[in-house]
């Protein structure tokens, strides 16, 4: 689960991680006010959605003067704001962070994230902060510090020195980002987190470290057990279809294709959609429904799947397992009937009482076209897809 950028800056200065002031506002009157609050300028004004690269959007605005304020604030509340990460589509902007200006010496990049490779905690850090660090890393690797973290260790005094050098900072400085680091993992670990990010951690002309930016990304599994922060989950953000699909349990991500595809396992997922791509198509959603799905499920999820308009053709692709081939069968024939099948359905499956589950699609009546393997599944989804 992502939070916005003043929630996390809530969170870190309860672990007393440093931020420059601000207040959150959702109208230019509220922006003029925070504004004259502070009585200094220039003041930031900082769109408040769920997505990163947000100054190259336009999100991101300096204002000099109270008259800037209010022109910059226009611009951008309730804009529409692009960016690569929120894709074509854009998201609305109903809130944006007022936040004092600071004298900036050196931006610096610092974050904790989750590394599946060596299932420990990495700290990544730059000296090229502000900048997106996938670039850094690509052109200019020499730049990031990468120190891994046992969690049944937890974060030592060695790995934060270790980043405190690696940075180049002066010697207060260096004290002051151990000191924030330790709080950091504090924060990561007590609030299940799989990621923290500040982007950029800037060394002020008063030798002073502040986040100037925040990022948390929540473990939604963990969710059970951070009740405080459910009431963080911005659903207003989130796609309608991705939206329906969490109250049935499916793992559904909506994305910009015209293959609408349904398979049992995140790791089979991949690869259908690798195979779509394969055949020059794209692929409109991921969808795992899970190895333990029943026939309301599946039928909830091939529903979700159809009210995407960009949907020209289906693949669903089952290995039956604990989800059974005739479970899959009936909750397809039964989405179908009563959704109205408008669109060519590919359907691929193996395992458990396969040959059950193709009995009840062949008696069903309804317009399912069935695949022996993946090669025959990829060929139909070339024909349909194009």
């Amino acid at each position: 689960m992502k939070i916005h950028e003043y929630q996390a800056k809530e969170f870190f200065s309860a672990y007393d991680v440093p931020v420059p002031e601000g207040k959150v506002a959702g109208s230019i009157t509220e922006v003029v006010s925070i504004a004259k609050q502070m009585n200094t300028f220039p003041v930031a004004i900082k769109a408040q959605v769920l997505a990163g690269g947000r100054g190259k959007g336009g999100g991101v605005k300096l204002a000099q003067s109270a008259q800037e304020v209010e022109e910059k604030a226009g611009q951008i509340l309730h804009m529409n704001l692009v960016t690569p990460q929120t894709g074509s589509e854009g998201q609305k902007v109903n809130k944006v962070l007022v936040e004092q200006g600071v004298d900036i010496e050196k931006e610096l990049y610092l974050s904790l994230v989750f590394d599946r490779s060596t299932s420990k905690v990495a700290i990544i850090a730059s000296m090229a902060g502000g900048m997106d660090i996938e670039e850094v890393a690509e052109n200019n690797p020499e730049k990031i510090v990468k120190v891994r973290i046992n969690p049944l260790l937890g974060l030592q005094s060695y790995h934060a020195r270790q980043v405190a050098f690696g940075l180049d900072l002066p010697p207060e400085a260096r004290k002051e980002l151990i000191s924030i680091l330790n709080r950091l993992y504090k924060l990561y670990r007590e609030k299940d987190c799989n990621l923290v990010e500040i982007n950029p951690l800037v060394l002020t002309k008063q030798q002073n470290l502040l986040a100037m930016d925040a990022k948390m990304n929540i473990d939604d599994s963990a969710l059970f057990r951070q009740k405080e922060l459910q009431e963080y989950k911005e659903t207003s953000e989130e796609h309608p279809l991705e939206l329906e699909a969490s109250k049935y349990g499916l793992n559904y991500i909506k994305m910009e294709g015209n293959v609408g595809n349904m398979v049992n396992g995140a790791g089979l997922a991949m690869a259908t959609m690798d195979m779509i791509k394969q055949v020059g198509a794209d692929p409109a959603n991921f969808l795992d429904v899970g190895g333990g799905a029943n026939a309301e499920m599946v039928e909830n999820g091939f529903r979700i799947i159809l009210q995407d308009e960009n949907v020209g053709c289906v693949l669903i692709n089952i290995f039956g397992g604990i989800l059974r081939c005739d479970v899959l069968a009936s909750g397809v024939v039964q989405a179908a009937e009563r959704v109205g099948l408008n669109v060519p359905v590919v359907i691929r499956m193996e395992g458990t009482n396969v040959e059950e589950g193709r009995r009840i699609l062949a008696d069903s009546g309804l317009d399912f076209r069935l695949a022996k393997d993946l090669n025959e599944a990829s060929q139909k989804i070339s024909e349909f897809a194009h």
